[in-house]
């Protein structure tokens, strides 16, 4: 039985899986925006959302949980210096997700996650 296990599977090993989500969580984080399959940014989305509350609260163990998630100083830097203090009267919803047009290669849903100004 598949009793809570709602996530996407995106064709990877669980391992592979967990590296591609923290490497779409520290590309969102630096560019602070970016253009992915519409699967892995409604994957990522809540993982970012959970961050971002996290990071509000400026506390140490705040920022070990966001550097052990992320995994990389200057990210984890980011969120607690620039995005972070921008959403502190917001209640949650800190970042969207636009669809794209179809890529033209193999066809698949693209979409474009950014956070919200």
């Amino acid at each position: 039985m598949r009793h809570h296990n709602k996530n996407r599977i995106l064709g990877r090993d669980k391992d592979q899986r967990k590296a591609l989500l923290k490497s779409l969580m520290y590309s969102l984080l630096v560019h602070e925006g970016m253009a992915t399959t519409l699967a892995k940014a409604k994957e990522v989305q809540p993982h970012m959302e959970k961050l971002v509350t996290k990071a509000k609260r400026d506390t140490l163990a705040a920022r070990k949980l966001v550097y052990a998630r992320i995994g990389e100083s200057n990210a984890s830097k980011k969120l607690f210096t620039t995005i972070a203090p921008r959403y502190v009267d917001r209640a949650g919803g800190y970042t969207r997700i636009i669809k794209m047009p179809r890529r033209k290669s193999d066809a698949a849903e693209m979409a474009r996650i950014e956070f919200v100004k």
